[in-house]
């Protein structure tokens, strides 16, 4: 994947198409979901738009059972991940949620994450000792995986938000994303979050990837693994996507 290069010389990461762009150069038809073809997401993604915190959150759930079944990755994925995070600057992301007094914004991160960490290093390793070839060339996984700088770019900006669970969001987003080489510049900053996260957060499956990025980046976290003793299915917002259950 080619890389833009900043008026000072330095590498940057791609940028993400604006997402009307994505809804309308996708061939959605074409595309496999959980349930059958991507015919339907146009639709569904368009709804996110709606500055209903209901609406979107429900839509959230929709897209996730289609897009996100059972931790797999579809190849209706990566263009709808690239949507999502194409709008987290329109003005429907900054809806508030009245129950849980936070930004819509929080909840399309939180999204992102579970999603990305479906494709991680941690899964993927997982997946090729069962399935070898999982991850080999031109596979779904593998272009998903790809994406990873460009979404990242999209995800980076929100890491300094004057929201906690924004920032939060955010991070653990931000650091599955840069588990890919090209992203290996931002790990001394994203350390900084990471121990964060370990810090004052009160989310025992976002605090594990903290602390696992840390410890795969030679940064020595403190304390046991969080959730170790549970498995190793706890990817951040585990447990059947609780940020998406009512109230809303």
């Amino acid at each position: 994947m080619a890389h833009n290069r900043s008026h000072a010389g330095a590498l940057r990461e791609p940028d993400l198409p604006p997402y009307q762009v994505v809804l309308a150069e996708t061939d959605w038809g074409s595309l496999q979901t959980a349930f059958g073809s991507g015919e339907d997401l146009p639709k569904i993604l368009t709804r996110l738009l709606e500055p209903d915190p209901k609406v979107q959150v429900t839509t959230l759930w929709e897209l996730g059972e289609l897009v996100s079944h059972q931790n797999s990755i579809y190849e209706a994925t990566a263009p709808a991940v690239m949507y999502v995070a194409g709008i987290l600057t329109h003005p429907a992301a900054m809806t508030r949620r009245p129950y849980r007094d936070r930004p819509i914004l929080a909840t399309l991160l939180g999204w992102l994450a579970f999603t990305v960490h479906d494709a991680s290093d941690e899964i993927v390793a997982r997946n090729e000792e069962y399935f070898p070839g999982f991850l080999a060339r031109d596979t779904i996984v593998a272009d998903f995986r790809d994406r990873r700088p460009m979404l990242y770019r999209a995800v980076a900006p929100f890491l300094h938000d004057s929201h906690e669970d924004v920032r939060e969001a955010a991070a653990i987003a931000a650091l599955l994303l840069a588990e890919h080489p090209a992203l290996t510049g931002h790990r001394a900053h994203l350390a900084v979050h990471a121990r964060r996260i370990l810090d004052t957060s009160t989310n025992d499956p976002n605090r594990r990837v903290a602390w696992r990025a840390l410890e795969a980046w030679g940064h020595h976290p403190p304390g046991p693994e969080p959730l170790s003793e549970e498995g190793q299915d706890r990817g951040p917002h585990s447990g059947g996507r609780g940020d998406l259950e009512p109230p809303f």
